[in-house]
């Protein structure tokens, strides 16, 4: 079996740009080239990538989990022959949802300030490992437990968790709620990248929940007043949204916040990264 990078550059922006003539143009190739290098690409790992209709281009089952390794490789591919021939020139750091919460502009900052050879940039994309896996990142903020197989990382500080509710809604005007009496409300809960999962009340007292898959979506519920959520401390500086509010739950465990890298290939800044984020946290718990 031989694949190459040019096949797998042409299954992606098949993806990307939908059409097979919008890939063609893309990679400035024939319309027929990009179907001879799709075919090329599928007769060498032996299953369908696509599916081709009048109307679309989907990928297959077998199509969704090559897509995804091929931008990282892809991925890899471009950072190898960019820092070959500049040296670590840039950092992406991923996130989800809330980057660094309020230490986010000053985290900015001070690496431009420290680190003025190494362009920092952040990135958002919206799954559990905020864009690691797929390769849009070199290292990665996230508020939950990464799969240990595959990624490494240090926890760089913790945040409180805090109630969102609609502001009209008679908790609204209370300074901070307990855990136990949430359980009586419907929770909704960002199924791809949240924090928040039933197993924080005991069986017996764990309360409705409804599903988002979107920082915004999530946003939206809770302020109609149908539905109440539990976020880290940094949503409530990075999204403040009209109509909705934020109070502490004073008796939650609070949420840690991990830089992550792959286990297998971590990258060199990470480190420095690393220790800026924790100072900046660590001065915010002892003040």
């Amino acid at each position: 079996m031989h694949v190459e990078l040019r096949q797998l550059r042409c299954l992606v922006a098949i993806v990307d740009s939908g059409t097979f003539t919008d890939a063609a143009i893309d990679l400035g190739v024939s319309q027929a080239a990009v179907s001879r290098t799709l075919a090329g690409l599928e007769t060498a790992l032996g299953v369908r990538l696509l599916r081709r209709t009048s109307r679309e281009v989907a990928p297959t089952a077998a199509g969704t989990r090559v897509i995804a390794r091929a931008r990282r490789i892809l991925a890899e591919t471009d950072d190898l022959v960019r820092e070959a021939t500049t040296g670590h020139s840039h950092l992406r750091i991923g996130y989800a949802w809330s980057a660094m919460g309020r230490h986010t502009l000053q985290f900015q900052r001070r690496w431009a300030r420290l680190f003025p050879e190494t362009e920092l940039q952040l990135v958002r994309t919206n799954s559990a490992t905020g864009g690691l896996a797929e390769g849009a990142c070199d290292i990665a903020v996230v508020r939950s437990e990464p799969d240990q197989r595959r990624f490494d990382g240090v926890i760089v500080g913790l945040e409180r968790r805090h109630l969102a509710i609609a502001a009209d809604d008679p908790w609204a005007r209370r300074r901070f709620v307990r855990l136990a009496e949430i359980s009586d409300r419907t929770v909704v809960i960002d199924r791809r990248s949240g924090t928040t999962t039933p197993d924080l009340w005991p069986p017996e007292k764990r309360p409705a929940v409804e599903y988002t898959l979107d920082i915004d979506d999530w946003l939206t519920v809770i302020a109609t007043g149908r539905c109440v959520g539990i976020t880290a401390e940094s949503t409530v500086t990075q999204y403040p949204r009209p109509g909705v509010v934020f109070r502490p739950v004073r008796d939650a465990a609070p949420i840690p916040v991990r830089l992550i890298w792959w286990r297998d290939d971590p990258h060199p800044l990470a480190d420095r990264a690393t220790r800026l984020l924790t100072e900046l946290y660590g001065a915010a718990e002892r003040s």
